[in-house]
């Protein structure tokens, strides 16, 4: 019986981790791991990620676009993370690699520490990829071998299409794309959680971030037009599971965490084109 009993347990256990480890399938069928809240990013196509890795893949555009990268140059980094850390900042990898695009110390891409810094990896990304001669009109693949030198230089196109779906919302040119699903307890609350929030900010996008402005509520950024709009209220989305964050509002739509759906909003509540307006737990 106790034989019998603990089998029963084994098999309920392994069909409990089955059911929690699941897959999700890109829009090129490509699977891709979501081990936590989702996120949906829909822009002419469909990706799903979970939180941490739709955090990092809005930090990455937030980083090209801090250092004047042109729409394709994200494309090619956020495809070059998918195939080298599925977005996710590794510890380790091959030989001494690390991060998120698993940069090794050995060939002078700075210490572990530094490569671990999501911001950083990505600035040296780009800077080494506005070296490379004509790598606007490349392939996504051969631009990002020219970086990486992988063995494996063909394999960045197969996340090429993800890659465009998930730049064009991040880069506000989609509206209402980034949804993340958020529930449990707020990881911070209140003073703590606006704070975290415009500390990312600030080190994401620096002297790209237009004015905004921190309350103990949370805090409001004013934007110069709807595609800046779309940029930061669809990073603080997908920064929502690590701050606190539980609604943001922009132009007539709303995001709630516990939903993690845009839905209209009233005039009263809403309306407003001029800013974004992020709310925490209190």
């Amino acid at each position: 019986m106790k034989t019998a009993v603990g089998v029963l347990a084994s098999l309920v256990l392994i069909a409990v981790v089955s059911v929690v480890v699941v897959l999700h399938r890109g829009p090129g069928g490509i699977n891709l791991p979501a081990l936590g809240p989702e996120c949906t990013v829909s822009a002419d196509g469909e990706v799903t990620l979970d939180s941490a890795q739709m955090a990092n893949a809005a930090t990455i555009a937030a980083v090209g676009v801090r250092r004047d990268m042109p729409e394709q140059a994200v494309v090619v980094a956020l495809a070059t993370a998918l195939q080298e850390s599925k977005l996710e900042n590794l510890d380790g990898g091959d030989r001494d690699s690390v991060g998120l695009f698993q940069q090794r110390p050995s060939k002078g891409w700075g210490t572990v520490e530094q490569i671990k810094d999501p911001r950083y990896a990505a600035g040296k990304f780009y800077g080494a990829l506005r070296k490379v001669k004509g790598w606007e009109k490349m392939r996504v693949t051969d631009a990002a071998q020219k970086v990486q030198r992988s063995a494996f230089p063909n394999a960045y196109e197969k996340w090429a299409d993800e890659s465009r779906v998930l730049a064009r919302a991040l880069l506000g040119k989609a509206t209402g794309a980034v949804a993340c699903t958020v529930t449990g307890a707020p990881a911070l609350r209140g003073a703590a959680a606006a704070a975290a929030l415009m500390a990312g900010l600030k080190l994401d996008w620096g002297g790209k971030l237009d004015y905004a402005s921190e309350e103990t509520a949370g805090l409001t950024v004013s934007v110069s037009n709807t595609s800046s709009g779309w940029r930061y209220a669809h990073w603080l989305v997908s920064h929502a599971s690590a701050t606190g964050l539980e609604r943001v509002r922009f132009g007539n739509l709303e995001w709630h965490a516990p939903d993690g759906k845009w839905q209209k909003v009233t005039t009263d509540s809403g309306g407003d084109n001029g800013r974004v307006v992020a709310e925490v737990f209190s």
